[in-house]
């Protein structure tokens, strides 16, 4: 049964590469992220995204770890 939740896992992981691939791909335009006064240097928009899926990853990961008993 543990195999089969890594596949799914696995696999969920794989398709939302490709989606962030893809996307990151057909918008190469120059985006710029601004937080009440902070603006930061302007990146392409694929870079932003892997960036926020790769960050949000890490925590994902992370966030079980500080919860066990």
């Amino acid at each position: 049964m543990q195999t089969l939740g890594r596949l799914i896992a696995m696999s969920l992981l794989a398709a939302v590469m490709v989606v962030v691939a893809v996307v990151s791909i057909q918008n190469i335009e120059l985006v710029s992220i601004r937080f009440l006064l902070w603006q930061s240097v302007r990146l392409p928009f694929g870079i932003l995204l892997a960036l926020g899926v790769g960050l949000g990853l890490i925590l994902g990961s992370l966030i079980p770890l500080g919860s066990r008993r």
